[in-house]
């Protein structure tokens, strides 16, 4: 089977949004309105938009590939969604131990999972520069490195308890705490393991694949989520301990879905599935060289919020609900991006393969085109409609806690709506610079800002000064607009187009000398 048989996806369907874009062209009467000039700006930028549309690496391109990968992170979005509205219908307690808990755990799993989740930018690399027969070996290299994970995990289990007493957290949250953060940590190999693996897939753009596995993942979770939460059907009641025991099953059965799929006679022929199994140290080498850097990064971001949240919970059970609370509706504007994110990273890497530098950057402004349009979007609801974000929460449980969370809930989502517009850069620009190899930069950047914008000011302002809740949030606002802001000029500058993490072919020699100094 050929490459573009293999990578082959359903196509975008246009006629609805192209109806719409000529009806402007061509019925609105603009110079009506506006006068002749601005009809001519409002018509050149029409023409502007359709030709990006159809041309290489423009809108239709990007979203072929991101489509499937924002499906895909919604479906996660809505799982985590689905599961704290349970825990919140379950007890005040569950809800406030989850976020502080689930988020510790993905903290520390965040290192491995971005490493070996960087083996898509080998893939896209190795695809775009036809050297399929590598493929394979970059996989299993990402699967040997997450084997370390079942040791590090092991060990942070006894530590759970000194962990969250340090947050200084109330008893009874503590311990809900505890029992969550040690399942979870118990089922630490399958997402590391599912991240290499879906690595492989979204890396050859087959992205509906990574979709209808995290799908399948997505239902069965909350499936067992509501069986094991609240004890129906016969089922035992486990409260948040159901939650993380649902969450580990289908992760698991998520990572036994992409190893068949991976073993498919079309896969294993062409890209040496089962003749890269064996251990390579020099490329090995080269994933923890760059996947590395990414997957500190991914920890240090994740570590800054996790601290914050536990300098949170020092308000009070109330306020760390509705900061949870906040953050989970957050997510549902964010996951999306999150695989616009990894379709810029796929096409940045297999342009740069194929020595098409230009096209990476084009491809990279059509997604920050449409992600600026999506947050903008998302903005606007949170700030008209909060409370039909916040209701569901309260659909069952204590009415009289949950209408305090309300009302700190609609002025967070405040904050959530301004930074949003921020965040679209930060995850469409880094995503960009990662996918070239920039991934030293990235770690940098996001080990400075978080600890300089984010955890240390907000230690002062909620430990030494006891400022109000609203304040935490504005440090933390400022955090994510300035981390936008300078993955945007980092990307303007360039140095990224020069970058390569594989090994060069044939033809990509004669530029070699050239693009050594930019590699490091």
């Amino acid at each position: 089977m050929d490459a573009k048989k293999t990578c082959q996806k359903p196509k975008f369907n246009s006629q609805l949004i192209f109806g719409f874009i000529y009806f402007l062209k061509g019925n609105l009467g603009l110079a009506r309105f506006s006068g002749r000039q601005s009809y001519i700006q409002v018509n050149e930028m029409l023409n502007r938009v359709i030709a990006r549309w159809h041309g290489k690496s423009g809108y239709r391109e990007v979203l072929t590939i991101a489509i499937p990968l924002i499906l895909s992170t919604a479906a996660m979005s809505i799982q985590h969604f689905v599961d704290r509205i349970f825990l919140t219908w379950y007890s005040p307690e569950a809800i406030a131990a989850a976020m502080p808990a689930g988020i510790l755990n993905f903290t520390i799993l965040s290192l491995f999972i971005g490493t070996a989740s960087y083996v898509s930018a080998f893939v896209a690399q190795y695809y775009g520069s036809k050297q399929y027969e590598k493929i394979g070996k970059a996989v299993w290299q990402g699967i040997y490195f997450s084997l370390i994970v079942i040791v590090v995990m092991l060990i942070f289990i006894p530590l759970s308890d000194p962990i969250f007493k340090l947050a200084g957290h109330s008893p009874e949250v503590m311990e809900l705490e505890s029992q969550y953060f040690t399942i979870l940590c118990l089922g630490g190999f399958f997402p590391v393991v599912s991240s290499a693996l879906s690595g492989f897939f979204s890396g050859l753009g087959s992205t509906w694949t990574v979709m209808w596995v995290n799908a399948v993942v997505t239902v069965i979770n909350i499936i067992l989520d509501y069986l094991l939460i609240f004890g129906n059907f016969g089922f035992p009641e486990l409260g948040i301990k159901g939650a993380a025991i649902a969450t580990v099953l289908a992760i698991a059965f998520g990572m036994i879905l992409f190893f068949i799929m991976i073993f498919q006679k079309s896969y294993r022929e062409k890209y040496g599935i089962i003749k890269g199994m064996p251990f390579d140290k020099e490329l090995f080498q080269r994933l923890i060289r760059y996947g590395f850097p990414a997957g500190f990064q991914f920890f240090i971001d994740m570590l800054g919020f996790t601290l914050f949240l536990m300098l949170v919970g020092r308000y009070g059970k109330i306020e760390l609900a509705a900061t949870n609370i906040a953050f989970n509706i957050n997510n549902l504007a964010f996951m999306p991006m999150i695989g616009l994110g990894i379709a810029v990273s796929v096409l940045v890497g297999q342009n740069l393969g194929d020595n098409k530098a230009e096209a990476a950057e084009y491809a990279t402004w059509s997604a920050a085109h449409l992600s600026f349009i999506y947050m903008s979007l998302i903005s606007v609801c949170y700030l008209v409609f909060p409370k039909v974000f916040l209701q569901p929460f309260g659909a069952v449980g204590d009415a009289k806690a949950f209408a305090q969370i309300l009302d700190y809930g609609i002025i967070l989502l405040r904050f959530v709506a301004f930074y949003s517009l921020f965040d679209a850069f930060l995850i469409i620009f880094s995503s960009a610079i990662k996918g070239a190899g920039d991934t030293k930069f990235v770690m940098k950047a996001i080990m400075i800002a978080s600890w300089g914008l984010l955890v240390i000011p907000s230690y002062f302002a909620i430990v030494v000064f006891k400022w109000h809740l609203f304040v935490a949030w504005g440090i933390a606002s400022v955090y994510i607009a300035s981390l936008g802001l300078i993955f945007f000029l980092r990307f303007r500058n360039g140095s990224w187009k020069k970058m390569l993490v594989i090994e060069r072919t044939a033809e990509q020699l004669p530029i070699a000398v050239e693009n050594s100094l930019a590699i490091e």
